[in-house]
């Protein structure tokens, strides 16, 4: 995998998302707000990354 490949295309699915969303959550001491609580947030490594980027204030 690369920082740009789909994350659904390699087999992760809707309620995968939400355990990898609240696992995240749990690591960063984060709350994803419902903007970002959709399919593109999740859908690669880079996207996810952008995502706690803006949640950690470093982007």
């Amino acid at each position: 995998l690369d920082d740009t490949t789909s994350l659904y295309s390699v087999g992760l699915t809707s309620h995968a998302s939400v355990n990898l969303m609240l696992a995240l959550e749990d690591e960063f001491d984060v709350e994803f707000p419902e903007r970002l609580l959709k399919r593109s947030t999740f859908e690669s490594i880079l996207q996810l990354s952008e995502a706690l980027d803006s949640l950690l204030g470093t982007d």
